[in-house]
């Protein structure tokens, strides 16, 4: 069930952290601090090409030891179309057959639609490896190469690779993602017409989490994204609109002191989840602004908000449900 032209294996290393990042109390070292500024910069600030090397290797500093990365597997014909694959000591996921494989989950970050990198988000994936989930995490095409909705379909492309590559009957896929990424991963889950066209035959997203994600607004009338969102209506645009009884579980987060993404884009789409009802679990935190929340995920910074906790427990809960409900995984 391989794509056809693609490549089916990357390099794979282990991710060593070149510092101790912490001191053992909720102070973490300069670079932590540095890290936070780097990863707001790159949210408002557009980037020349491969700018993002310096904020890798931030990354590499606050990730966990330990992991095993495959580096830029080809999930499709564009030079953005490379993800990375992230797996915890001992794993058995990621391998057809395998007895209790670890839980998967496709992790698509943020940048406005514009801008970004896999190599940034290393802490991102070595955190959920770290804890037993198997994560991918792709690059895929940006503003102003594309448009809507070509991102959105490179993240179908992706979801395609991990259920031929990664899943079994026993692991279905988990998508995830921040800010714009959670918008792609909300998209993805919601409106099969994606899946239909990219990877027919592959079942749905067993659950999906977003984190900090535009879920309702319109991007159609906003002067930051109008031309990203250009010449479509705008209620294909919108998460929201998706909503229905079929829907899969998800988990949202969302920063009470986030002044990028309001508040209003979890809470309107709690109001259509429990419409329709569908489980959705939401949390506001407090304290926590855009680029915070997904940054709690990194070592120096968990004791800011349980964001990672509650992944994990969230993914836990949904592969076991997708185990029971299948006899052959009993």
């Amino acid at each position: 069930m391989r794509q056809p032209g693609v490549k089916p294996t990357g390099r794979a290393k282990r991710i060593e952290p070149m510092a101790h990042i912490s001191n053992g109390a909720r102070r973490p070292v300069l670079v932590a601090p540095i890290l936070f500024a780097a990863l707001s910069w790159i949210v408002t600030v557009p980037m020349p090409a491969r700018a993002e090397s310096p904020l890798a290797l931030l990354s590499t500093l606050v990730s966990e030891s330990g992991i095993e990365r495959q580096e830029g597997v080809a999930y499709g014909p564009s030079p953005r179309h490379r993800l990375d694959v992230y797996r915890g000591a001992g794993h058995r996921g990621g391998t057809r057959g395998a007895d209790n494989p670890q839980p998967i989950v496709v992790f698509f970050y943020g940048g406005s639609w514009k801008k970004g990198d896999r190599s940034i988000y290393q802490f991102v994936g070595s955190a959920l490896a770290a804890r037993g989930i198997t994560t991918v995490i792709p690059d895929y095409r940006l503003f102003p190469d594309v448009k809507f909705p070509a991102f959105v379909e490179d993240a179908a492309l992706a979801y395609r690779w991990a259920a031929d590559n990664l899943a079994t009957a026993c692991t279905p896929v988990i998508v995830a993602g921040h800010s714009a990424g959670a918008h792609i991963a909300a998209l993805l889950a919601l409106d099969p017409s994606y899946r239909a066209s990219a990877a027919p035959g592959r079942p749905a997203p067993a659950a999906w989490i977003g984190l900090a994600g535009p879920y309702a607004f319109d991007p159609t009338t906003w002067s930051s994204t109008r031309d990203i969102f250009i010449g479509v209506s705008a209620s294909l645009t919108r998460p929201v609109a998706f909503v229905t009884p079929q829907s899969p579980p998800a988990l949202v987060m969302h920063g009470r002191d986030d002044s990028v993404v309001r508040m209003f884009n979890l809470r309107d789409l709690a109001t259509a989840y429990r419409a329709a009802g569908v489980p959705i679990e939401t949390r506001e935190l407090d304290g926590i602004a855009h680029m915070g929340i997904v940054l709690a995920l990194a070592r120096p910074f968990r004791w800011r908000a349980p964001v990672l906790d509650d992944m994990v427990r969230f993914i836990e809960r949904q592969a076991e449900s997708s185990r029971l409900a299948r006899t052959a995984c009993g």
